[in-house]
């Protein structure tokens, strides 16, 4: 059976035949802009060092035109979609050279055709719609999840919390009961160097008195 043919993107064209330049250099300018959107190639053209570039956009820029005024296209949806250049006649010119000889020029010329068409948007698939009932179950499955997790986690925080605060305070009770033994033991030494220092004070005055009887005594 014969198959259906695939219909062509609406576009347009523009050729600009007899160009006095050569097809190697106007191909290398077409190469850059096929396949590029048509405003963004025209910039591409506009900045171009080549010399070639001059011609491809007045080519490409009527190629546009004919798009937006004949096929009422939007300029801005266009795409180069080809882009080539065909070889034209070559212009045999003679150059005299020494002894009576002549040297052939030949000026090249060719044909340069630009073609864009419109791109088409993407359109994305649409979503299959959920039923109700089954959302409806989706969501009071997350809530229960929800319902359920959330004591085990206060719990286990709930615990947690008590053992984290004890290990917090455990070297704290340490450190405080060891503060108060030696502030308990400089009481202790101080009030017994106070009760010791009455008694040496007695004794020094009492020893030269001892000292005068013994040698009363003697005498």
């Amino acid at each position: 059976m014969p198959t259906k043919e695939a219909q062509a993107a609406p576009g347009a064209r523009a050729v600009a035949r007899f160009v006095r330049l050569s097809a190697t250099k106007a191909r290398r300018v077409v190469n850059l802009v096929r396949g590029l959107p048509a405003k963004e190639a025209l910039t591409v053209l506009q900045f171009a060092p080549q010399a070639a570039s001059e011609p491809v956009y007045k080519v490409l820029a009527s190629a546009i035109a004919n798009a937006e005024n004949n096929e009422r296209l939007d300029p801005d949806a266009l795409l180069v979609s080809a882009a080539y250049v065909d070889e034209g006649p070559t212009l045999k010119r003679f150059r005299p050279r020494a002894q009576g000889r002549a040297y052939r020029i030949r000026k090249r010329t060719c044909h340069i055709t630009v073609e864009v068409e419109a791109v088409q948007p993407k359109v994305r698939p649409k979503r299959k719609a959920v039923p109700a009932k089954a959302a409806s179950a989706g969501a009071a499955a997350v809530e229960e999840l929800e319902v359920i997790d959330a004591p085990v986690e206060e719990t286990e925080t709930a615990e947690a919390k008590p053992a984290k605060k004890a290990t917090k305070k455990a070297p704290a009770k340490k450190a405080a009961a060891a503060e108060k033994a030696a502030a308990a033991e400089k009481a202790d030494a101080a009030e017994k160097t106070e009760e010791a220092k009455p008694a040496k004070k007695a004794a020094k005055k009492a020893a030269p008195k001892a000292e005068k009887a013994e040698q009363e005594e003697t005498e």
